[in-house]
């Protein structure tokens, strides 16, 4: 008996290894944000520069939209985190250092979603003395943008697969 083996595309490849890479750091996040409600309720663990404290942001980035109702800001970041999948499931980026840098900003966006979407708020618990509380996913989101920024500075040509655009 002969056996056939059909290898996936290389652009089905990267998208599920995008997927599966955001859905296991959203998971870690999100099993952190989990820990983080029942372990820092009796209050703040560790010395203020680098401590780990339970707070819930009702706002997006340092409390922004805060006073707007809950589900205003959940189909506001729900809509941009559907906008960064769909662009990272269309470009299906060939160079890892951005398909890893899509991926981190992807699971963020997702983790901080799905976090919101029951009660309105983000579960945050890692404080510094003159930083406001942020989690994980924050990190993710902030990192990943970052390292898109550096890498659109060293791109100078087209990856290979990219069709260029026109104006």
């Amino acid at each position: 008996m002969t056996q056939h083996t059909t290898r996936l595309p290389s652009a089905t490849r990267r998208r599920t290894a995008l997927v599966a890479g955001a859905a296991a750091l959203a998971a870690a996040d999100l099993a952190l944000k989990s820990w983080a409600q029942g372990a820092l309720v009796d209050g703040p663990i560790g010395p203020e520069a680098a401590q780990l404290r339970l707070a819930f942001n009702p706002g997006v980035a340092f409390s922004l939209g805060e006073t707007l109702p809950s589900w205003v800001v959940v189909a506001f970041t729900s809509l941009i985190t559907v906008a960064v999948a769909v662009a990272v499931w269309r470009t299906a980026p060939r160079s890892r250092a951005t398909a890893t840098a899509l991926a981190v900003m992807l699971a963020g966006a997702a983790a901080n979603v799905i976090d919101r979407a029951d009660d309105g708020v983000v579960t945050d618990y890692l404080h510094t003395g003159w930083w406001p509380t942020f989690n994980l996913a924050d990190a993710f989101i902030v990192c990943g943008g970052l390292a898109m920024v550096a890498l659109s500075w060293r791109r100078t040509s087209p990856e290979p697969g990219d069709t260029p655009t026109t104006a």
